[in-house]
């Protein structure tokens, strides 16, 4: 009965998983979706706990209530701009995982199998060992190159494709003895594999350039769903394994499309071979030259408020300063008098998937009045004014114009198209993958200098003035 009503709980956070999923997809669900997983992560774990026996319980409670403070704290104090690292150290706490259950399952007791069953066993333990040692030390990585603690500059080693492919021999070959050693005599090849397979991760990530973390953010976190459910095929619980699957393909899926934004192929991404371009400049083009036309607040506000229609176009500078609430105003004002307000989103606006898109909701930006880059690029040519805010790569025309570009072929919003375009940034600088942008020296470009949030109240107030 009671091995029954586990079953039952399974299925049923499986199913909310999956409407999790659904929900996510969609701004106006988003909620829901949030809501179903936290009650299929609830449900799982209690279905978890009621299968163990009565002696394990006060182990994990020692182990889940902290977790539970921990994470509750953390949640609570991360700011949107510290989402992305908090995200990638997440994947790692799932690959670390990984790797301790590996271990456990092999030195711990075994079940009675057969032969065939063993060799199996073997191959899920050696596999999940392997993915989660990849996905932790990447994922460290990626954590602290989206801190600022590491250089965003890929990391160019002579032959690093030779070596890659060097350790991932040297992994299948340790894997042959290890899947030959009778018993627990693996034990040296699993940590060997271990030491490797971690060093296979820092070498994947750290080759990748600052500009393509949105696509190692998903990556890592398709890795981490397949790690997740290696380590449900170990344990043998099957909530594990689906859930684990949920992830690692909605991963993969999302690192499709995060490609698609950057025009990178998705084989390069999941052999970490890519984004070694980023990050540098384009040594076949020149760079932009022409004169700056600038702006201040209140020329701003009068464009804006003279305007018929806008498309803003947020970006990482507008999640820095914190900038959402106040621009929310700033859109309220305009629709009240009668001006067409939109939001348009590039997939990799920010340093993290759907990152413009969470800010905009947190300042209780309408949904209806935010676009995706396909659905809102054709609007440009009949808009007014285009208005950008600390977003640069994404609204770079060299990515159309000059095949010698490190971002050649990337989709970029046209804001160039509109009648007016203003730029707010805090100086001339690069953008994240370190490329000039020839947007800033067009005729029609304006360009606002300052501090996002201090800016956009000066708008503000001029507006309410």
């Amino acid at each position: 009965m009671q091995q029954s009503l586990i079953t039952i709980a399974y299925i049923a956070a499986s199913a909310l998983f999956i409407l999790s999923l659904g929900g996510l997809s969609r701004q106006e669900t988003a909620r829901r979706g949030n809501l179903y997983g936290i009650l299929g992560m609830l449900i799982a774990l209690v279905a978890t706990a009621a299968a163990m026996n009565v002696g394990g319980l006060p182990v994990l409670a020692a182990a889940l209530i902290p977790g539970l403070v921990i994470g509750a704290i953390l949640a609570s104090r991360v700011q949107m701009t510290s989402m992305p690292e908090l995200v990638a150290i997440l994947h790692s706490f799932v690959g670390l995982a990984a790797v301790l259950v590996g271990f456990a399952t092999y030195l711990g007791p075994q079940k009675e199998m057969t032969p065939a069953e063993h060799n199996l066993h073997n191959v899920e333990i050696y596999i999940g060992v392997c993915i989660g040692s990849i996905t932790f030390t990447g994922s460290v990585i990626a954590f602290l190159k989206l801190r600022g603690s590491l250089s965003g500059k890929p990391l160019m080693i002579p032959g690093r494709h030779f070596i890659n492919l060097l350790m991932l021999v040297m992994t299948i070959a340790i894997g042959v003895s290890f899947f030959l050693s009778p018993g627990t005599n693996g034990y040296p090849e699993l940590v060997a594999a271990t030491l490797i397979t971690g060093l296979l991760g820092v070498h994947f990530i750290m080759a990748i350039g600052g500009a393509d973390m949105p696509v190692v953010v998903s990556m890592l976190n398709s890795y981490s769903g397949w790690a997740a459910s290696a380590a449900g095929f170990m344990l043998g619980n099957d909530l594990l394994i689906i859930t684990g699957a949920l992830v690692g393909s909605s991963g993969a899926i999302l690192s499709q499309i995060m490609c698609k934004g950057m025009n990178r192929s998705f084989i390069s991404v999941m052999l970490g071979g890519f984004g070694t371009e980023s990050g540098t400049s384009s040594s076949t083009a020149a760079a932009p030259a022409g004169e700056v036309h600038s702006v201040d607040a209140p020329g701003a506000s009068e464009l804006l408020l003279e305007a018929k229609k806008v498309i803003i176009i947020p970006g990482y500078g507008l999640a820095v300063a914190q900038a959402q609430h106040s621009l929310a105003e700033v859109c309220k004002i305009l629709k009240e008098k009668g001006v067409d307000v939109k939001f348009a989103i590039h997939p990799v606006a920010g340093r993290l998937p759907g990152h413009m898109n969470v800010l905009l909701a947190e300042a209780n930006i309408p949904y209806d009045i935010v676009f995706e880059m396909e659905e809102v690029n054709d609007d440009f040519p009949s808009t007014d004014v285009a208005w950008v805010i600390g977003a640069n790569d994404i609204v770079n025309p060299s990515a159309m114009d000059d095949p010698g570009s490190p971002i050649a072929g990337m989709p970029v919003l046209h804001v160039w198209n509109a009648r007016h375009c203003i730029v707010m940034k805090r100086g001339m600088a690069s953008g994240y993958a370190g490329v000039d942008n020839p947007l800033f020296y067009k005729d029609n470009t304006l360009m606002l200098f300052g501090d996002a949030k201090k800016v956009v109240d000066e708008i503000l107030g001029v507006m309410r003035g």
